[in-house]
């Protein structure tokens, strides 16, 4: 059994006179509650994997860059269950670590940085191979732990929650999510992704990878609020996140949330929604990795 945070959902409603305007329900399912590091989505894609890794005893490899959430929370999860971890990361070492690459050190993580031209191997058969003799045997998690294992975790989301939405949203990096989401048991909801990088076409078929053959069809993603590129912003989404943390009193930081709740909220200033839709948003996490944060 792994020891990871409990989880028990939050659920908090957005009031605005914009959604009074619109006559829509928009709920913030409060993931971030859970906890500052391995709360969020990270919970559930780490689960299943760290279960496998430590069935077969095996340290952990994983990848992220310098200010991943995804190392961070890695880093925690298996330090609460002795399992020993190694972070492949993006870019040479600086002459000081940033708060999320000392924390991940004081959690146990072993950091190994690499160029980012073979950072960009990652996904190689022969890298992870080169991988293997370097470190010994291991248990690979992909970069933001999107895979079958991530995804598993990601459709238990949604079950502890009885009320019904017409949409349920998400950001999208890696596809995991979204993925997950979509293929939650009985949900009736359409799934909307808000994509935080520029990934057209390239996100939709990462999710579909991640679905494989399963006939799925009620999710899409939207790629209109990526604010130039991943881990880009401008003070127009910085203004709105103070003002939205200011008028809910829920923070959210410039590369997943924000853009998120950006998106939403244009949509309904857009009428993307009929009056009485219901929606819900996941509050992913992601506030310690954030150096912009007061």
């Amino acid at each position: 059994m792994i020891n990871l945070p409990s989880y028990k959902p939050e659920i908090q409603q957005v009031e605005t006179s914009l959604t009074k305007e619109k006559q829509v329900v928009w709920k913030v399912l409060r993931l971030d509650l859970i906890d500052d590091i391995v709360g969020g989505n990270k919970l559930f894609k780490l689960r299943y994997n760290l279960e496998e890794a430590n069935k077969d005893g095996l340290p952990v490899l994983t990848f992220g860059g310098a200010f991943s959430n995804h190392i961070i929370a890695t880093a925690k999860a298996c330090s609460l269950n002795n399992i020993s971890c190694i972070g492949i990361i993006r870019g040479e070492k600086p002459v000081e670590l940033n708060h999320v690459l000392i924390a991940a050190e004081e959690f146990g993580m072993k950091l190994h940085f690499v160029s980012r031209e073979e950072y960009r191997r990652r996904g190689e058969e022969k890298y992870q191979e080169e991988l293997l003799q370097q470190f010994g045997e291991h248990f690979i998690i992909p970069e933001g732990g999107g895979n079958d294992l991530g995804v598993k975790g990601c459709t238990e989301i949604l079950s502890p929650i009885a009320e019904e939405f017409d949409y349920v949203f998400t950001p999208v990096g890696s596809g995991g999510t979204l993925a997950g989401l979509s293929l939650s048991a009985g949900l009736k909801a359409k799934i909307i992704g808000i994509a935080v990088l520029k990934g057209e076409n390239y996100l939709e078929q990462s999710v579909k990878d991640l679905i494989r053959k399963k006939h799925v069809l009620h999710w899409s993603i939207q790629h209109d609020y990526h604010f130039g590129g991943y881990a880009k912003w401008n003070n127009e989404l910085m203004e709105y996140i103070y003002k939205f943390k200011f008028s809910n009193s829920i923070q959210l930081e410039p590369v997943y949330t924000g853009k998120l709740f950006y998106g939403i909220n244009d949509l309904i200033k857009k009428n993307f929604f009929p009056p009485n839709s219901k929606i819900l948003c996941l509050h992913t996490g992601g506030l310690f990795s954030s150096k912009y944060l007061k």
